[in-house]
């Protein structure tokens, strides 16, 4: 029998459209799904950030059981989420302010940085403007506050991920790359709001104290 020649396997084409399919299939797929799952976030984001708005609004309405209200509030908001995702995670924070000046600017409570790491800590001094004997990163203090102040309410919400996107991505990114390989999406919606003024805003009274961070 003749041997095939050379020439012949150069010029074969016969098979060309499986290769091809075996080449671009993946990566069209990975691009495929990419887009679906940043799209998912995308929507997901913005049912949240309206579940949020409408929740802190309810939640700023003073009335006779004020605690109980809020707990009702977040029950409500949890149970919109694990609407949107059965599976999901929920953390809800409350921050409140005096203003809605200080609220925007969000610094931290004035104290003496003597090791410069941004943080206060190991005995250095600071003024507890808010009086809660604590030192607040962002001037705020926890809860919705009463009459006037101005509360920040923030929900995260945790998830798997819909689609295996990010796992796939790493077979072809070195280990150190700065890429989050995580197999959840967190994100966050917020809204800030004044509390009705059902009466006077409190007040603090007397100069705030010095005292010492941890």
């Amino acid at each position: 029998m003749r041997k095939p020649s050379l020439t012949r396997f150069r010029t074969d084409q016969s098979g060309i459209a499986s290769v091809e399919l075996a080449v671009i299939a993946p990566v069209f797929l990975l691009l495929l799904m990419g887009g679906m799952d940043i799209g998912h976030t995308m929507y997901t984001q913005a049912i949240l950030q309206g579940v949020v708005q409408k929740a802190a609004r309810d939640s700023s309405l003073e009335n006779g059981s004020i605690q109980a209200s809020r707990d009702a509030t977040d029950a409500k908001v949890r149970s919109s989420v694990r609407d949107i995702n059965n599976q999901a995670n929920v953390a809800i924070t409350r921050r409140f302010y005096r203003s809605f000046s200080a609220a925007a600017a969000a610094q931290a409570e004035t104290w003496t940085d003597t090791n410069g790491n941004g943080r206060c800590d190991n005995g250095e001094p600071y003024v507890d403007a808010n009086f809660n004997n604590t030192w607040d990163i962002d001037g705020a203090d926890a809860g919705q506050g009463g009459a006037r102040d101005v509360a920040v309410y923030k929900v995260t919400m945790t998830y798997p991920r819909f689609f295996p996107t990010i796992a796939m991505v790493g077979y072809f990114l070195p280990k150190n790359a700065a890429v989050n390989f995580s197999p959840n999406v967190s994100i966050t919606a917020q809204t800030v709001l004044t509390n009705q003024p059902y009466g006077d805003q409190a007040s603090y009274g007397a100069s705030p104290p010095t005292r010492n961070c941890p």
